[in-house]
């Protein structure tokens, strides 16, 4: 299990293992993470698992591209530190990763 740190819309803390292989939205989902709709399932079709990834962690992330870059346009209030969290899939190298949530999902 991987431990990634949620930080929602209030500013609530919730750290929460998820497995590795899951993505970091089914993680969210699975523990009931407020703010994370995830209307498509994570097929990145929609921008309700929109959140910003702390900065510190973009290395490996990586940045949003193609479809996801996309459906960022539609996303609320888009940062250059934004993903859909449905596109990263958690690996023991994103152990302590550190997302926000926005007030509001597209």
């Amino acid at each position: 299990m991987v431990k990634i740190i949620y930080v929602e819309a209030d500013g609530t803390e919730r750290a929460v293992d998820v497995a590795e292989g899951h993505s970091v939205m089914e993680g969210a989902v699975s523990n009931g993470v407020h703010g994370i709709v995830a209307e498509c399932g994570g097929a990145c079709s929609c921008a309700t698992c929109h959140a910003y990834i702390d900065v510190s962690w973009l290395e490996k992330t990586g940045l949003a591209e193609g479809d996801e870059a996309d459906m960022l346009e539609f996303a609320h209030e888009p940062k250059p530190t934004s993903r859909l969290i449905c596109q990263i899939e958690v690996t023991s190298d994103l152990e302590g990763l550190r997302i926000e949530i926005p007030d509001e999902q597209a």
